[in-house]
């Protein structure tokens, strides 16, 4: 009778420690922590001083930029080169979604002491542009799948020649070969 006992107390010592080893099971977390992406970047590469540039721009029945017609700029290149991009890319709208075909002003204004940029909008004139035109960014899209389709120039072209045949080897076979010996 008092194997059985003994056996039981044995199994209950072990099992004990090893359950209160075991990790707490962590909450289910809702969203993916957030990333501050003003600590990953080096402040020695951002503008030491504040910078604004101005865009006039013609906006499309749809919301979308379709040209800039002039610049006000900052006099630094890159931030110039990124909100130009940006205003090409932007779609206007009003805050319940309807989009209104005319002539804006788009500011971007840089501040050095919290390395962010602030975008503001303002309609100067309704109407007065083309409500069908291409938005910018579709119409550098096309201009660009058309090149793509273009030959080389013939400095650029490769003859054909004959295609070896190889065969590449699929994961299983690389995870089982053997890796080659360190130099």
């Amino acid at each position: 009778m008092r194997l059985p006992a003994l056996v039981a107390a044995a199994l209950l010592a072990v099992s004990s420690p090893a359950l209160a080893a075991s990790p707490v099971p962590k909450p289910a977390q809702t969203a993916p922590p957030r990333v501050d992406v003003t600590k990953l970047q080096p402040k020695e590469l951002a503008p030491k001083k504040q910078l604004h540039v101005e865009y006039t721009v013609e906006v499309n029945k749809l919301g979308q930029v379709a040209r800039v017609r002039a610049v006000k700029p900052s006099h630094d290149e890159g931030f110039d080169t990124h909100t130009y991009g940006n205003a090409l890319q932007a779609f206007i709208r009003t805050p319940d979604g309807h989009a209104i075909a005319g002539t804006y002003r788009l500011t971007y204004d840089y501040d050095p002491k919290t390395l962010r940029v602030h975008r503001d909008v303002a309609l100067l004139r309704a109407g007065g542009v083309n409500p069908n035109a291409k938005g910018a960014a579709t119409d550098m899209t096309e201009i660009a799948r058309r090149n793509s389709l273009k030959t080389p120039p013939p400095s650029l072209r490769v003859t054909p020649g004959p295609i070896p045949s190889v065969r590449m080897p699929d994961l299983p076979q690389v995870m089982r070969s053997p890796s080659p010996a360190p130099h």
